[in-house]
């Protein structure tokens, strides 16, 4: 990644100010701001650049410009780099902070403006915002003379648009608006660089006049207009972008077929979020970045060949704040330095500025980093503050109480406010302290004591002092016992998913808390998490128990015992004992056809010996790990390296080893690199050999293709041998490519329905493997020529009739009986012959039943046979009434008395209306509770007693009436209420609707 900076650094010698009562700057001849109340000018709005529509009656611009300040912030701006001046009659207007520029006009008040925010700390700078002016003009009123092109031929339209800024969008419509032009799988293609309409071959159809439609997208509005009717590849380019933005590639070709296009990056990989784009004319690349910089290829693809072609996107940046500088307080006569680091494509450069203005390197005031480069500027600001104050611990005084442990040492700060910096010194009542072999006082300050004992017990004060006064602060040193450990944990060995405990115990100071940590190999353990190895040992407080225990467990243990004043620690070692570790290193070092070599390295024994390996294998066409066969069959724990056999020829696989030992298996190793066997002959003869069927005087042979794993090597092919039955030689062809599965035999003189004896057998570079067994297959049959006579039809029913004919005689050829198959044709009065139904049936039937027919409707019927070959000539035409339909009403008003043993139901008659069939019964569907057959009863009344048996009730299914038409209705909810009430009686009848 190219990704240019810029760093610059500016140190500030802050000189020596006059100062007010209040402890403010004054600065000669401005006002005062005041430290800790007042604040310099930090942007919250700054203003944007637009466009705005040119021609735009009564129109405004308003650029942004707020501040936060302290006290607040009057504004002025600049156009060009010169002041605008805010008269009466001007066109400018200032809302705020905002500029409210009225009627705009191009040539007037196109430029680049800034925001200047001021108060009393001092003045920044805003971002440029640039006005500029958008247009179209209208295309040229000119008619265009018409282009002709031949049919199949590519061609394109030129847009040719008129005027205009900022960039166009484009579409084409054909004819009227809005009829827009659609790409239709690639035919076409707009341009959005030059507008032109792209076609990639012509159809007559394409004839038509055609409109350029240019659209303009401004901040404010937007504009559209369309040219008069109008009745390739590009060479290499480079495309620059900005980083962030998207980027567009345009590839179009002439061509029938129509081309296929396809995108590559041709010093890298083409990224992910291009999406389906790669596939098309546009590779549209968003949200850009510098790893997209680089060459791209597009091609183009076609059935009769290819073409190629290259272009560039190089991506710039506009500047980006790497380091920024912050508002700083320094004191009088020190020095500050700050650094101003960017990036950006092309390297930006940087320049200061202070109060709006080049910087001269001197006080207070608002100061401002700017870095640009051609595609934008950016901004970082801070203020500078100088201060001059006398020594004032009020907000930083020395701690009232510092604990100590004897023995240990002690450390007393004295950090108070003051500019410029006080000289600072310690004293232990009227003794100024020194530096000695116990005691140290730092340049800044810092008291240390070494060695504590209970005679450094007492009152220590800093003091300290500049020119503008002095202060002092008093901290009193408290010194207490030390802790230490009493009982250290002990070196420990468990088995994996064993427990194990450290102990910890201390002494220490009894007027101080005493806290207990753990930490295994520094990392500190957190005994409060639910369900965690780590907990307290209950009934202590410093006892570690490890629950569980694992792998990742083991190593150093380290307790440590604290007061808020001292701490003493003692650490012991755990082993934990389980499976091995996963191997290492493991490579394939020699393969053949059927087996492959194995070594590794041995992984973690995780303290105790490895006993055995096992291999693990998987091929291209499984996903699952699975145990494989190995030589030697049993892989003692000292072996480095193992045979891998009885694999599949020219198939790739990968291997893994896993190690074990007396606590179990351990996890396995990181795949081998896949690795395929080598090649071999086929060793198993394709399955599923048979055929049939087909044109006149074909054979037709099928199988089922070879799987991946049975073919052994490339150059994959088929052998085919095949004779007629009876007869000593056999006809041998070969079928290239694994996926073939049929092969067709054609020959004049061949008989129908001849059966021939065929085999087969694979092959590949390698050799050929064995034949199948032989299996016996018919060439084609003829087509019947025959037809059923004196067909029969009658309706049963107003849905369904039955259909017979006079057997046919079945065709014996070369001794071998044809079975035809029967397909009965029905269509209504009206209809054609061409939409009539089929119903199929086999050859040796007489009869058959057509139902879901129309009721009280004219059918014809015919009778054809068919076999493979095709469907014969028809029966003659017949023709049949459906009968009238069943009453689609059920019976009514159900109710049943129980005399004795038995149970009398009835119902009302139904009675049938003038265009339904008459009512000759009624059908009683039942069974007895628990038993799943139905029992039928037809009754001519409309009553029916059955017996009630001892030990179960019935279940009533069904009560409906009968006739010519067919079965009638049953009303469900009717019958399911009156069975409810029965069965608050004794007995559960229930109704089951079909």
């Amino acid at each position: 990644m190219l990704f240019l900076t810029q760093k610059h650094f500016v140190t500030i010698f802050v000189e020596m100010f006059l100062t007010d009562s209040n402890g403010g700057h004054i600065f000669v001849g401005g006002d005062v701001c005041v430290s800790g109340h007042n604040s310099g000018p930090v942007f919250e709005e700054q203003p944007s650049s637009l466009i705005y529509p040119e021609g735009m009656p009564e129109g405004k611009v308003t650029l942004s410009c707020q501040a936060r300040a302290s006290p607040a912030a009057i504004y002025r701006w600049r156009v060009n780099g010169t002041e605008i001046a805010f008269a009466e009659d001007s066109h400018y207007t200032q809302v705020a902070g905002n500029l409210v520029i009225n009627n705009p006009q191009n040539g007037r008040d196109g430029g680049s403006y800034q925001c200047l925010a001021i108060n009393r700390c001092g003045t920044i700078v805003s971002r440029v915002a640039n006005l500029k002016f958008g247009y179209l003009h209208d295309f040229p009123p000119e008619s265009r003379s018409p282009q002709t092109v031949h049919e199949g031929a590519g061609t394109f339209l030129a847009c040719q648009p008129p005027a205009h800024y900022p960039a166009l969008s484009y579409r084409w419509f054909i004819n009227e608006f809005p009829n827009f032009i659609q790409p239709e799988g690639g035919r076409w293609f707009v341009s959005q660089v030059t507008g032109n309409l792209y076609l990639a071959n012509a159809r007559a159809n394409d004839t038509g006049n055609y409109f350029c439609f240019t659209t303009i997208n401004m901040d404010i509005s937007t504009k559209s207009i369309f040219s008069k009717a109008l009745v390739s590849f590009k060479n290499k380019k480079q495309t620059y972008a900005l980083s962030g933005q998207t980027a567009q590639l345009e590839c179009f070709a002439y061509g029938n077929p129509i081309p296929k296009i396809r995108w590559r990056k041709v010093d890298g990989i083409l990224p992910p979020k291009v999406g389906a784009s790669a596939e098309g004319p546009t590779l549209i690349i968003p949200e850009l970045n510098f790893d997209d910089e680089g060459m791209y290829e597009c091609e183009v693809y076609t059935s009769e060949g290819r073409e190629t072609h290259q272009g560039r996107v190089s991506v710039q940046a506009q500047p980006e704040w790497l380091q920024v500088m912050s508002d700083s307080e320094v004191e009088i006569s020190s020095e500050l330095q700050w650094s101003c680091a960017a990036a950006g494509k092309p390297r930006p450069t940087i320049r200061w500025l202070r109060n709006g203005h080049n910087l001269a390197l001197e006080d207070s005031g608002m100061y401002q980093c700017v870095a640009e480069n051609k595609h934008g500027t950016v901004y970082s600001n801070a203020e500078l503050r100088v201060q001059v104050q006398a020594p004032d611990f009020r907000l930083n005084p020395v701690r009232k109480l510092v604990p100590a442990a004897r023995g240990g040492q002690v450390k007393m700060e004295c950090k108070p406010r003051a500019a410029p910096k006080p000289t600072l010194f310690w004293s232990r009542g009227t003794e100024l302290l020194t530096n000695s072999t116990r005691i140290t006082v730092t340049p800044d300050g810092v008291l240390w004591i070494y060695n504590i004992s209970r005679a450094d017990e007492g009152k220590y004060t800093c003091f300290a002092e500049n020119y503008l006064g002095k202060a002092n602060s008093t901290g009193h040193l408290s010194v207490r016992d030390a802790t230490k450990i009493t009982l250290a944990p002990s070196n420990a060995d468990i088995n994996q998913g064993e427990n194990a405990t450290l102990q910890c115990h201390a002494s220490h100071d009894p007027t101080m808390d005493l806290t207990f940590t753990w930490f295994l190999n520094g990392v500190l353990l957190d005994l409060e998490e639910p369900n965690g190895h780590y907990r307290r040992l209950e009934g202590t407080i410093g006892d570690l128990l490890i629950v569980n225990g694992q792998l990742s467990h083991a190593g150093t243990y380290t307790c440590t015992a604290q007061t808020v004043v001292d701490s003493a620690v003692a650490s012991a070692k755990l082993v934990v004992r389980g499976p091995p570790g996963p191997p290492g290193g493991l490579l394939v070092t020699r393969n053949d056809d059927t087996s492959v070599e194995l070594r590794w390295s041995h992984g973690y024994d995780n303290h105790s010996p490895i006993g055995k390996y096992v291999i693990l294998g998987r091929s291209s066409q499984t996903h699952d790990w699975k145990r494989m066969r190995t030589d030697p069959a049993n892989i003692e724990g000292n072996a480095e390296s193992a045979r891998v056999i009885d694999l599949r020829p020219w198939m790739d696989y990968e291997f893994q080893v896993i190690a074990s030992n007396i606590l179990g298996s351990g996890e396995p190793s990181m795949p081998s690199q896949p690795v395929r066997t080598k090649q071999a002959a086929p060793t198993v003869a394709p399955s599923g050999l048979g055929g049939g069927g087909g044109n006149h005087n074909e054979l037709i042979i099928t199988w089922t293709p070879m799987a991946r794993e049975y073919q052994n090597g490339d150059g994959f092919g088929y052998i085919l041998a095949f004779r007629k039955q009876g007869m000593p030689t056999w006809t041998v062809v070969r079928v290239p490519h694994v996926e073939s599965s049929r092969y067709v035999y054609s020959n004049e003189s061949l008989s129908a329905y001849c059966p021939f004896e065929v085999r087969i057998k694979a092959y590949n570079k390698k050799g050929e493997g064995p034949f199948s067994q032989i299996a016996v297959v018919h060439s084609a049959e003829e087509e019947p020529t025959v037809s059923p006579r004196r067909i029969n039809a009658t309706a049963l029913t107003a849905f369904e009739i039955q259909v017979s004919w006079d057997p046919i005689q079945h065709l014996n050829i070369n001794g071998t009986v044809l079975l035809l198959w029967l397909q009965i044709r029905y269509w209504r009065q009206h209809e054609r012959e061409a939409a009539a139904d089929r119903v199929r049936t086999a050859g040796l039937e007489s009869m058959a039943r057509v139902t879901g027919l129309r009721p009280n409707t004219l059918y014809h019927v015919t009778v054809l046979a068919y076999n493979s070959a095709g469907t014969g000539p028809p029966s003659p035409r017949t023709t049949v009434v459906t009968k009238k339909p069943p009453p689609n009403r059920p019976p009514g008003n159900i109710s049943w008395k129980i005399v004795g043993s038995w149970v009398t139901v009835r119902w009302d008659h139904v009675k049938s209306m003038d265009n339904e069939s008459a009512v000759l019964g009624y059908k009683v569907l039942y069974k007895h509770e628990g038993q799943s057959s139905l029992k039928i009863l037809e009754k001519s009344k409309n009553s029916i007693t059955l017996p009630l048996p001892k030990d179960s009730g019935y279940v009533v299914v069904e009560i409906r009436s009968w006739g010519d038409g067919g079965d009638g209705h049953v009303d469900c909810k009717m019958i399911q209420m009156n069975v409810y009430l029965f069965y608050l009686i004794f007995y559960f009848f229930v109704c089951q609707c079909n």
